[in-house]
């Protein structure tokens, strides 16, 4: 059990690290053209041999969850869903034109918003189109994040026919008047159907994302929430800390006197992180625990665990293609965002443009710094060169060695590794790593607490 005082001493703003630089550091110099030529570049090193992962955003969503920072956008209009549709197989076709070959697909993901706001028909049409014009991986992986009270049979059973056979639910907290307060009513039988419904259908892996630091939320009502899921046992959870930023999410002011102390938040963590292991679920890095049999808990025993802006992955591909509104792509070499503003963004990629709002293409320093800070995420362990050594100013120094007396991490000539008790904390070492991150400590309030 971590001190009250060490957790108070680290609770401080860090990146969540599904990228390095992370999107506020990002340069913002990247161009249209050279994006093209990187695409071409990392897909003739890269793309064949590991295939390609493509993440698909779909932002609509029927109700406003109070609590959310995701790019979302409210309506019960259901005809947006053909253009947005038609505007993401436009964009698909856009880096078809790029490949030399057809490409080989190694994991699709559906994000949102609610992609269960789609009817199984326009599901079908966007992932079959898709799957049209390239191959498959042996190993494949296909996922999506379903809403409980609005995922079907009919939807699991469409998705499941073209290859999915992963889902993950935001649950967040099964409290009545949890859910209230963050607009989120989802009664556990519909939780309950949902996943049973994926298991009858054959889905091998069912992740639930609960929060911490909700308002209302108690050590008693944590507890019973993780009770629920227990009785549910999905095969992943992602404990994730809520991040209360209301200048940047106007929505979550309603409940802001009611979130719990930073004390009562600390206590909820570490109540929720023992409750987990307790239920038989491994620490498998940053927020994510999973059952002992899980690829994901292998993988990291292994050593063939990977991170990207979906969180930990088993997929080894170095090239994400984010299609959508404010989706983002990873194609190692550079980062790139999509235009956040639906219409324009629908315009845009009709007009044959592409709707790049902000990117960066990384320097050999940058991927430099981003293989160590992932061999920590992903390894709890990473060489660091004499030469980045050197780089790292006094300050970066001074906090490392004050984390290593704190008994978080260890330093053996160059090699850093976290001890179990620094596992709470890796944002926080990360963060002593980040290069970009030190020279523009003004843009650390950008980025929630670390517990």
């Amino acid at each position: 059990m971590l001190s009250p005082e060490i957790l108070q001493k680290y609770n401080s703003p860090a990146p969540r690290y599904t990228s390095y630089p992370t999107v506020p550091l990002w340069e913002n110099t990247l161009q249209s053209e050279s994006w093209e030529d990187l695409v071409k570049k990392a897909f003739q090193h890269f793309g064949m041999e590991e295939g390609i992962s493509i993440y698909i955003h779909l932002p609509f969503c029927e109700s406003l969850c109070t609590y959310c920072g995701c790019n979302k956008r409210i309506t019960r209009n259901m005809d947006v869903k053909a253009p947005y549709i038609e505007a993401l197989l436009t964009e698909w076709k856009k880096y078809i034109e790029l490949f030399d070959e057809k490409p080989k697909i190694a994991g699709i993901h559906l994000g949102g918003g609610t992609p269960t706001f789609f009817d199984p028909a326009n599901l079908h049409d966007l992932i079959s189109s898709i799957l049209k014009d390239s191959e498959q991986m042996p190993n494949v992986e296909f996922s999506f994040e379903g809403h409980p009270n609005n995922t079907t049979f009919a939807h699991l059973k469409t998705l499941n026919d073209l290859g999915f056979d992963r889902v993950s639910y935001g649950i967040q907290d099964f409290d009545e008047q949890v859910q209230t307060a963050i607009h989120r009513i989802q009664p556990f039988e519909k939780v309950k159907y949902a996943t049973d419904s994926a298991r009858i259908l054959g889905y091998t892996s069912i992740n639930y994302d609960l929060i911490y630091g909700l308002p209302h939320q108690t050590l008693e009502s944590l507890t019973d929430t993780f009770r629920k899921v227990q009785s549910l046992r999905p095969d992943r959870i992602a404990f994730y800390s809520y991040a209360h930023l209301p200048s940047a999410f106007p929505s979550q002011r309603s409940f802001e006197k009611f979130l719990p102390t930073e004390k009562e938040k600390r206590a909820l963590y570490e109540t929720g992180k023992a409750l987990l292991l307790e239920m038989g679920y491994e620490e498998v890095g940053m927020d994510h625990f999973a059952l002992p049999n899980d690829p994901l808990y292998i993988a990291k025993l292994d050593g063939n665990l990977h991170r990207n802006f979906m969180g930990y992955t088993t997929l080894p591909s170095k090239i994400l293609i984010g299609l959508g509104a404010s989706s983002i792509s990873d194609i190692y070499y550079a980062y790139a965002q999509n235009e956040k503003v639906i219409e324009k963004y629908q315009s845009e990629v009709l007009k044959d443009n592409w709707t790049i709002q902000k990117g960066h293409e990384l320097s050999d320093l940058d991927i430099q710094v981003r293989g160590i800070i992932l061999d920590l995420i992903c390894k709890q362990q990473a060489e660091i060169p004499i030469e980045i050594w050197e780089e790292f100013t006094e300050t970066q120094i001074w906090n490392l060695k004050e984390m290593e007396w704190d008994g978080l991490i260890s330093i053996e000539t160059t090699n850093l590794s976290m001890s179990d008790e620094g596992m709470s904390f890796i944002r926080n070492i990360c963060a002593q790593i980040d290069l970009r991150l030190a020279a523009n400590q003004s843009k650390k309030e950008l980025f929630s607490k670390t517990i």
